[in-house]
Formats: C-alpha cells, sequence, structure tokens
C-alpha cells in the first residue's frame, strides 16, 4: 500500500499477492571488495517468506591494524589471564595472526590482564564495567571501522530507482552514524514516511539519540525476530 503523498516511482509495504514491497536494509560490510557478510543475507531470506522485497546495502569496510603486535601478544599467553572477543572482526584478526590450528601454551598467573583486541569505535561498556569489577584489562585495536566507499552512491541510486522505502533497518550504531545524513538528504520530507527498525537495544539507543523514531527492536537479533518486528510495525 503505497503512501498517496509520496513522489512519484515511491513503493510502500503490502503482503505478497502481486503488489510490490520494498524495505531498504541497511547493512555491515567485512571490508571493501570482500563482499558482504552472509549473515546479513539471512533477514533478506527471512522478509522474502513474509512476502517483502527488500536491498542490501553495506554501510561499513573494515581495515586491519596493529596485526604484528597483535601476533607478539598472542605468541606470550603466558602474559594474560585470557582473551575477550567481542566482534567477528576481532576473531578474523586473531586467525590472520596465528592461524586456525594455532595452540597456546604456558601457565597464566592470576594478576595478568586480559586481552581485548577490538575496534577503533569500541564502546566503553565492557572496560567500565571490567574496572569496576578490579579486572584488569588490556585493549588493543586491531581493526578500524570507516564508512563504506559506495555507501553514498548505493543510497542515492536505491532511492532515484526505487523510491522511498517503507522500512530501513540498522544493525550497527555505527550504521547510524554514517547513513543518517544521507538518509535524511535523498528522503527529504517524506523520511515521516519510513517506520525504522533496530537490530538490538544498543543501535536503538543510538538512534533515538539522533532523534531517529524508532519504530521496532527485534526481541532477539535473529532474522525470525527482525521480519516479525518490521511486519508488525508496518501492520500487515
Amino acid at each position: 500500500m503505497a503512501h498517496s503523498g509520496a513522489p512519484m516511482g515511491a513503493a510502500g509495504v503490502v503482503p505478497a499477492d502481486g503488489a510490490t514491497c520494498r524495505a531498504a536494509w541497511l547493512c555491515l560490510g567485512v571490508g571493501a571488495g570482500e563482499g558482504t557478510c552472509c549473515c546479513f543475507w539471512e533477514p533478506l531470506e527471512e522478509l522474502g517468506l513474509y512476502g517483502f522485497e527488500a536491498a542490501l546495502i553495506p554501510v561499513l569496510s573494515f581495515e586491519f591494524v596493529s596485526l604484528q603486535t597483535f601476533f607478539e601478544k598472542l605468541s606470550h599467553p603466558d602474559s594474560y589471564e585470557g582473551l575477550i572477543f567481542t566482534s567477528p572482526r576481532a576473531v578474523e584478526a586473531a586467525k590472520l595472526c596465528l592461524g586456525e590450528n594455532s595452540k597456546n601454551e604456558g601457565e597464566t598467573p592470576n594478576s595478568s590482564p586480559l586481552l581485548f583486541p577490538c575496534g577503533s569505535l569500541k564502546r566503553e561498556v565492557l572496560p567500565t564495567v571490567l574496572k569496576e569489577k578490579g579486572i584488569s584489562l588490556e585493549s588493543l585495536t586491531v581493526y578500524q571501522t570507516a564508512q563504506h566507499p559506495s555507501l553514498q552512491e548505493s543510497l542515492k541510486n536505491y532511492f532515484s530507482q526505487q523510491g522511498i522505502p517503507a522500512s530501513i533497518t540498522f544493525f550497527s550504531p555505527s550504521g547510524v552514524r554514517f547513513c543518517l545524513q544521507h538518509i535524511q538528504k535523498f528522503s527529504g520530507d517524506f523520511i515521516n514516511q519510513i517506520k525504522f527498525a533496530a537490530i538490538g537495544p544498543t543501535t536503538a539507543e543510538a538512534m533515538e539519540a539522533e532523534g531517529i523514531p524508532v519504530s521496532c527492536t527485534a526481541e532477539n537479533p535473529t532474522p525470525q525476530d527482525l521480519a516479525a518486528g518490521i511486519k508488525k510495525a508496518l501492520h500487515l
């Protein structure tokens, strides 16, 4: 059901009964030129079961840094109590340094810190909580996050070719940070027609901080819950 005030070519969202339905998905990219993480295709497949037509637009690119330093630290496991991973990119960095079959040996004294390989845009929640608990943490930035080089052009093409989407979903606070100005520019006065969704509470908080009305937040970060939330927000 297209909005009556939408410009020519704009599309709304309706059940899959022959009419068109569209939802723009603003998702993470796993690095310029490396394709898009397969986990973000799952929501698109799930939406198809609900009768949606969706577009996936990579938002972020990643560059690994400080890998030599990371390798040296991983080569001395007795210096750390353990490792903390909070992102797939940090795991990829560890694999690049040591390979799939690396073994950690050595005894670790209880006074040793935890090693936290992280990105340049990490939040301070985890370091703060551990510090309050008296747990020593050593952070090391192993990848940098930047706007995907094709983001603005991809969004421009989507809006010019498909019109105003019925729904836009953000998968990370970084996605909100890099996309919002472009979405505001290309949607213009019709931005109020868009239902904005979040993959989880942290992303929803980032959206609210930027003044974006959050129409739905997935109960769990799964394709099924996200698709169900969007369907409910669109009253389908």
